[in-house]
């Protein structure tokens, strides 16, 4: 018993011109995985026809996104997925239109059935039609899934929810082990709690998979094919083999980490402040221009702000000092102690200095003749006891002392700055 094919203009209502009975089925919607062919009996068919029997020379419609199975007692007898008309005829061998579709005929093999008592009719025959569209829109969630992100370099809990979808990709083992011989259709219900309890599952070693190839968790909405790959390498056994159905594409609407490893995620944040030069002379610069601010507003004790102000720009100097010497040290560059003690002066080169017989250093002292760094062309001496070049003590974050002449301000206090000391008010 096989199939034949007839003139493709033939579905549809010109069937019901052309023959006087033929099995076909609506469109069938999302929810419809598999449904059981409509038999059409027009003017003058038989009537009397047994239910669940085809009868020799039957007509069948398939439609786009469809894929028909003809079934006795059971098992797989024949089917086709190129959309037309057939003539069903009990005198021929299976015709098993595949179209391309991968591995039916050996699935035919494992489940269906070749001949059926030299072609006549057992007991039961049933026309199915198996919804081979992408069914989409099926809910997922996952919750506390353990994934290593390539950018912190820790491993954190992952929740999220997204949907997911799937197709029938092997007909013949989704009736055969899933829906088998239903009454009149096989709805998506059935099955979807199963199928989101596996994907869930199957998540997590997929995503660990996922964090090998070096994404990091804020990335994974823009990997769907892949991480949809993983969930299908993780699921082959039991879906692809067992069932007929694969994963198409896995999105996720909302994915972020538990509030544990948000909180982690903050702190190495902050802390790439301090660890990386770059940003850590903006943060100084940023704050050394709030300080500015605030000094200038000061209606009293004006000099004292400006000097908290050194001190604050005296510190970030020097953490940065310290920060670029880490960073330094972390990429393999050698520091010699006391080296964040150079200045670039007389005999002296960005990064150290040059001593006179030539060699170059970064310390106090010459490493080859032992002579001392050449002190800076110009400079000063802070009341600490180091020399410096800038505006404020590098040691300390005292200012450079200014020569200037003193002047009594308004309110009687006798100054040397730019500013009384005692209201904050500027040398008239």
């Amino acid at each position: 018993m096989g199939l034949i094919k007839a003139a493709f203009s033939a579905i549809g209502t010109t069937l019901a011109d052309q023959w006087k009975e033929y099995i076909y089925c609506d469109s069938m919607d999302g929810d419809t995985l598999v449904k059981k062919g409509e038999v059409r009996v027009t003017a003058g068919s038989n009537t009397n026809r047994t239910d669940n029997i085809i009868t020799n020379g039957s007509k069948v419609a398939v439609n786009e996104g469809q894929f028909m199975l003809i079934v006795e007692n059971g098992k797989v007898v024949d089917f086709t997925s190129e959309p037309g008309a057939y003539t069903y005829d009990t005198g021929t061998e299976p015709s098993l239109f595949d179209s391309g579709f991968s591995g039916l005929k050996e699935s035919f093999k494992k489940v269906g059935k070749r001949f059926a008592y030299g072609g006549s009719a057992e007991n039961d025959q049933r026309v199915y039609y198996v919804n081979i569209k992408e069914i989409m829109n099926n809910k997922v969630g996952v919750g506390d899934v353990p994934f290593r992100d390539s950018e912190f370099n820790f491993s954190m809990k992952l929740q999220g929810f997204g949907v997911y979808s799937y197709k029938i990709t092997d007909p013949v083992m989704f009736y055969t082990n899933v829906c088998s011989n239903v009454t009149d259709s096989f709805k998506k219900s059935a099955i979807d709690e199963q199928l989101r309890t596996e994907v869930q599952n199957a998540l997590q070693p997929a995503l660990g998979r996922i964090a090998l190839k070096r994404i990091a968790y804020d990335q994974l909405p823009l990997f769907t094919k892949e991480i949809a790959q993983e969930v299908n390498n993780e699921l082959s056994e039991d879906w692809t083999q067992l069932r007929g159905i694969s994963v198409v594409s896995v999105a996720f609407a909302s994915i972020k980490p538990d509030d544990a490893s948000a909180a982690k995620i903050n702190q190495m944040q902050e802390a790439r402040v301090y660890t990386n030069s770059q940003m850590q002379t903006g943060r100084a610069t940023a704050a050394g221009a709030t300080a500015m601010e605030t000094a200038a507003g000061n209606p009293n004790g004006a000099m004292n702000a400006f000097m908290g102000m050194g001190m604050t720009n005296a510190f970030g100097a020097n953490l940065t000092q310290a920060t670029m010497q880490n960073n330094q040290q972390g990429a393999g560059i050698p520091v010699m102690p006391g080296a964040e003690g150079a200045v670039v002066g007389a005999g002296a080169v960005s990064g150290g200095w040059k001593c006179e017989c030539g060699t170059q250093n970064t310390g106090k002292f010459c490493t080859e003749c032992g002579k001392p760094m050449p002190a800076p062309a110009t400079g000063w001496t802070c009341e600490c006891g180091t020399q410096n070049t800038g505006k404020f003590c590098t040691e300390c974050g005292k200012p450079m002392p200014v020569a200037s002449e003193e002047w009594t301000c308004e309110c009687g206090n006798k100054n040397t700055g730019k500013f009384c000391t005692e209201c904050g008010k500027p040398r008239s």
